[in-house]
């Protein structure tokens, strides 16, 4: 894992902004990663910044707070975390990847239908991080292949982001086709 001391101190500052429910904040440390993933395209970088990302964006959810499993499912995070933190000061890569999947395998004991919500976030916050790995220059498609997504889900994703020009009525069939054939280059 490269700049492992960058991702303690981010995963350090995760735990507070939990506790604070801190959005803003577990998106900014979230995004501190992505330059590291995209330079050494290293996965580990970027299951940091999908699963900070995705905390974020689960508090974000009014839904969560009234959830009777948030308190523990916060909670459960923090223990992972703590796991992960340990396991990066000794250095053991194994038992931070563990850690990792062990904290989404907690999703799996939530209610059906908040594990599916969370689950969504999860999928979606892998497709933000792509899509901003993509932005860094990295193909699409060794993107894809790092967060085990499709081409598609991150072309849609970033073609929705990105500003597209207007096509008004005064634009001629020829210049509509143009612009088309421009887009799917």
């Amino acid at each position: 894992m490269k700049e492992s001391n960058n991702i303690i101190d981010i995963l350090k500052k995760t735990k507070r902004a939990i506790i604070e429910k801190d959005i803003t904040s577990l998106k900014e440390l979230s995004d501190r990663t992505i330059h590291t993933a995209s330079i050494y395209q290293d996965p580990d970088n970027i299951a940091i910044a999908v699963t900070v990302y995705s905390l974020g964006k689960i508090i974000q959810k009014k839904e969560t707070e009234k959830n009777k499993n948030w308190k523990k499912l916060a909670a459960n995070f923090n223990l992972f975390i703590d796991g992960i933190l340990l396991a990066l000061k000794k250095g053991d890569m194994e038992k931070f990847r563990k850690q990792l999947e062990y904290l989404r395998k907690e999703i799996n004991k939530l209610s059906p239908d908040f594990r599916k919500q969370v689950q969504e976030v999860f999928r979606k916050a892998s497709i933000n991080k792509a899509s901003k790995i993509y932005e860094h220059g990295i193909s699409l498609e060794q993107t894809a292949k790092m967060l085990g997504l499709t081409i598609w889900d991150i072309s849609e994703y970033a073609a929705q982001k990105s500003e597209t020009p207007k096509i008004t009525a005064t634009v001629n069939v020829k210049q509509r086709l143009k612009q088309a054939m421009d887009f799917f280059k």
